[in-house]
């Protein structure tokens, strides 16, 4: 099969895991840049130029959109969708992960477990924004936030209120969620292909920090989840129509609990921790289920 990769770098870890474990298979492996990607938008042959030379003859192309370019990465990938392309991750689906609070109405609306959450304009409805997710401590996240950018934990009433004010004269979107105390500082990442978890860790933060993120000084280790916590994630994946994902839960009182979908998930982290060789599993993925214009979401969002 002939896959291209769309990533701004071939030298990141999960991309040069992909091109690697692709070429194991025996495949024709492309990295290509997303930004440099050029379209010709015609009613009868759509075409993505890169580099002068139009894309011809991809059987798949694997996006890994970073979230500073999402916009214009789904126009890339609605072309390549156009063309009949199969894409791993469809435009309609980066869009609904992207877009958190979006995503957490989809995920309500099938009753999954997640933090109770707030959402606002206005400035005049603060104390009862903080009152509707059961007052302090509480987090507060900046809807386009990544990798823990953008998540404050605001520890007192009065933090709380300054820190929604302050998000609001910036004209920020931001999530009020609460603040999960028993979950310690730590979640669960539950890398889903399809309908199954294929790998999971625990990443716990640093001393000091609350984000468990790895690129927050966090640590990782192997995790075994309950059938409860597997199914959560699935069925999260499934919601935002993911056929690859990176599901991050939380471990509460009343059960799993889901914080984020990640449609473009880190594969160096999950793959130290467990030992999986995820990339690989990817690659199968595609071989088993990419055929021309097959395209799950069928435009809606």
């Amino acid at each position: 099969m002939k896959i291209g990769i769309l990533s701004r770098n071939k030298k990141l870890y999960s991309t040069s895991r992909l091109v690697e474990a692709g070429k194991a298979r025996g495949h024709e492996m492309h990295v290509i840049d997303t930004l440099k990607c050029y379209m010709d938008i015609t009613s009868t042959k759509p075409a993505v130029w890169y580099n002068g030379e139009k894309l011809l003859g991809f059987d798949a192309v694997i996006p890994r959109i970073g979230a500073s370019i999402t916009n214009y990465g789904m126009a890339v990938i609605r072309q390549f969708e156009m063309m009949g392309v199969y894409c791993l991750t469809e435009s309609v689906s980066l869009g609904r992960s992207r877009d958190k609070l979006r995503a957490l109405q989809l995920l309500s609306r099938k009753d999954v477990g997640m933090p109770v959450t707030g959402f606002a304009h206005s400035v005049d409805n603060t104390k009862d924004l903080i009152k509707l997710v059961g007052g302090a401590p509480l987090v507060i996240k900046l809807l386009e936030g990544t990798q823990g950018r953008g998540v404050v934990l605001a520890e007192t009433l009065k933090a709380s209120e300054s820190v929604i004010d302050a998000f609001r004269e910036l004209e920020a979107n931001f999530l009020v969620q609460e603040f999960i105390k028993e979950a310690g500082g730590s979640d669960v990442r539950c890398l889903v292909i399809d309908n199954k978890v294929v790998a999971a860790m625990e990443r716990t933060a640093q001393a000091g920090e609350f984000r468990s993120n790895l690129h927050r000084g966090g640590s990782a280790q192997l995790t075994k989840l309950t059938p409860k916590e597997r199914k959560t994630a699935i069925t999260a994946a499934q919601t935002l129509g993911l056929k690859v994902s990176g599901v991050d839960l939380l471990r509460a009182e009343r059960g799993p609990l889901v914080m984020e979908v990640n449609s473009s998930p880190g594969l160096n982290g999950i793959e130290t921790a467990t030992g999986k060789d995820v990339a690989s599993a990817i690659i199968k993925f595609i071989e088993e289920n990419a055929k021309p214009n097959r395209t799950r979401t069928k435009g809606k969002g």
